[in-house]
């Protein structure tokens, strides 16, 4: 009878587990798949918006997030402004129409394509100063993709708070097939860099590689 060998106290490492730094060890730690040093930890802060003073005039911003409007976005925005025009909602009332179909409430329109001018626009907006020249060229359906862009018109100094400037854009919005769906010149104040709230700071990242 075979007398069984006593079992390894600790199962070897496979080919795909990764190799830990030893507290005190002078080795990085390593990638066991590839043998690789596990680089170090690099904290960086994310996209935080422009402020007054990197926009200049002429700059083209294409904003990166498209959206597709739904029955369910027109009908809930619609009935949530307490907006009563049926074209909206009502689809048999929208097929007797010249549109043939239901329409996309063109406020919800107008706030869809300013919420896409955020991201390169107003992240850092101290306040909205007004909306002229809005325009709506060509209908927008349920269904349709919305994109959108902006232009820079016009920089100039608050003459009442030194902490923001006056920012004047002109934003576009598109359909999914290129076609003009809204536009409109909104005026802003944003905040000077160094002057705007800040979000708290989170708290740092360890230093051990295996304490990832």
């Amino acid at each position: 009878m075979t007398t069984p060998t006593n079992p390894p106290t600790s199962a070897p490492a496979t080919s795909g587990d990764a190799t830990r730094a030893q507290p005190g060890s002078d080795t990085p730690a390593s990638n066991g798949a590839t043998g690789a040093a596990t680089p170090p930890l690099v904290q960086r802060r994310g996209w935080e918006g422009r402020y007054f003073e990197d926009f200049a005039v002429g700059d083209v911003y294409d904003h990166p997030l498209g959206r597709t409007i739904t029955a369910t976005d027109n009908t809930w925005f619609t009935l949530l402004t307490q907006n009563t025009a049926r074209l909206h909602f009502d689809q048999h009332y929208a097929a007797q129409t010249g549109f043939g179909r239901t329409l996309v409430n063109s406020t919800l329109t107008l706030a869809l394509v300013t919420g896409q001018s955020v991201i390169d626009v107003s992240q850092n907006v101290m306040a909205n100063l007004g909306w002229d020249e809005v325009r709506l060229p060509h209908p927008v359906f349920e269904g349709d993709t919305v994109y959108s862009r902006s232009i820079v018109l016009g920089l100039r100094p608050s003459k009442s708070r030194p902490d923001v400037g006056v920012v004047e854009v002109r934003t576009h919005g598109y359909n999914q097939d290129g076609d003009e769906v809204i536009s409109f010149r909104r005026t802003l104040l944003a905040y000077r860099r160094g002057h705007g709230p800040q979000p708290p700071a989170l708290p740092p990242l360890p230093d051990s590689p295996a304490a990832r």
